[in-house]
């Protein structure tokens, strides 16, 4: 066994370059964080993105070193106009490999029900966006992508119940294993 200090204690700068070269060759993950938000009859408010076939939710991708929920506060910004002060996390949605994507880590948070007023305040600031509409579950299952419907389904059933959501491509909560549908 030996006698010799840590690295950490006897020689900090290499110790500091230990932990750098690790953080160099250690995989990334994409980072991306949408918002659910409701109207009085409860209908969730989807987008419609000009540079993709299918509508999503508010938000988007984090930019490098920015917490989920500041990712969202500034893309809600962005794409509607809403100064929207964050809400509870629902759930998080580990995304595997697909198209020319690595892996990817979503998180979706709730931004409760717009009132009226910040309802007519939404305007489409950043050009990304073509449309919006609140929708029911039904007209949704239509418009979005199957992960991201089943990803949905998963983050409405934590605000009901109250918890928040580990889900697997959208579709399985790791806390239960249970499928959502």
């Amino acid at each position: 066994m030996s006698t010799d200090a840590p690295l950490y204690e006897r020689d900090p700068a290499a110790y500091q370059a230990y932990l750098a070269e690790g953080n160099r060759t250690q995989p990334r993950k994409r980072v991306g964080a949408d918002v659910i938000f409701r109207d009085d009859e409860g209908r969730i408010l989807l987008v419609n993105p000009r540079y993709k076939p299918d509508w999503d939710l508010p938000g988007g991708m984090a930019e490098a070193n920015e917490p989920p929920i500041d990712a969202a506060r500034r893309e809600v910004l962005e794409e509607l106009g809403l100064d929207w002060r964050g809400g509870r996390l629902l759930a998080v949605d580990w995304v595997p490999p697909h198209g020319p994507w690595d892996d990817s880590l979503m998180f979706i948070f709730d931004g409760g029900v717009l009132s009226g007023g910040d309802i007519a305040r939404i305007t489409l600031a950043d050009g990304e966006l073509d449309n919006h509409e609140f929708c029911e579950l039904g007209a949704a299952r239509d418009r979005l992508r199957p992960y991201v419907l089943l990803r949905v389904h998963g983050a409405l059933t934590a605000l009901r119940e109250g918890g928040t959501a580990y889900l697997h491509g959208g579709g399985v909560d790791r806390r239960t294993g249970q499928e959502q549908a």
